[in-house]
């Protein structure tokens, strides 16, 4: 199950606490993704990370509507659940695949 982001509040850093629509919450360390670069290149400049918001129809944190994180990397990332296993699963390889049909 999808739980949307209802609320976030800055802590300092890179460090977000994060609030769930099933009242779940927790604090998202995003110091790991300034490393990732790309899209998330943007965040090494503190007060562009700190201007999040809370996208409300789509559940997410969002920044100047060109960064979001998926809620489901949220809410494993905030509160230690496991990401869903549709999210974590490879897909067969070709090979596999050939041999599964055989």
């Amino acid at each position: 199950m999808i739980h949307d982001v209802v609320s976030a509040r800055y802590l300092a850093g890179y460090k977000i606490e994060v609030v769930f629509d099933n009242g779940r919450s927790g604090v998202v360390d995003f110091s790991r993704y300034v490393e990732r670069g790309g899209v998330f290149e943007r965040f090494r400049d503190i007060e562009f990370f700190r201007k999040f918001r809370v996208n409300e129809e789509l559940g997410v944190l969002t920044w100047e509507s060109e960064v979001d994180i998926a809620p489901e990397t949220l809410y494993a990332e905030a509160t230690g659940e496991p990401l869903p296993e549709w999210m974590t699963n490879d897909p067969p390889s070709a090979n596999e695949t050939l041999k599964s049909t055989s």
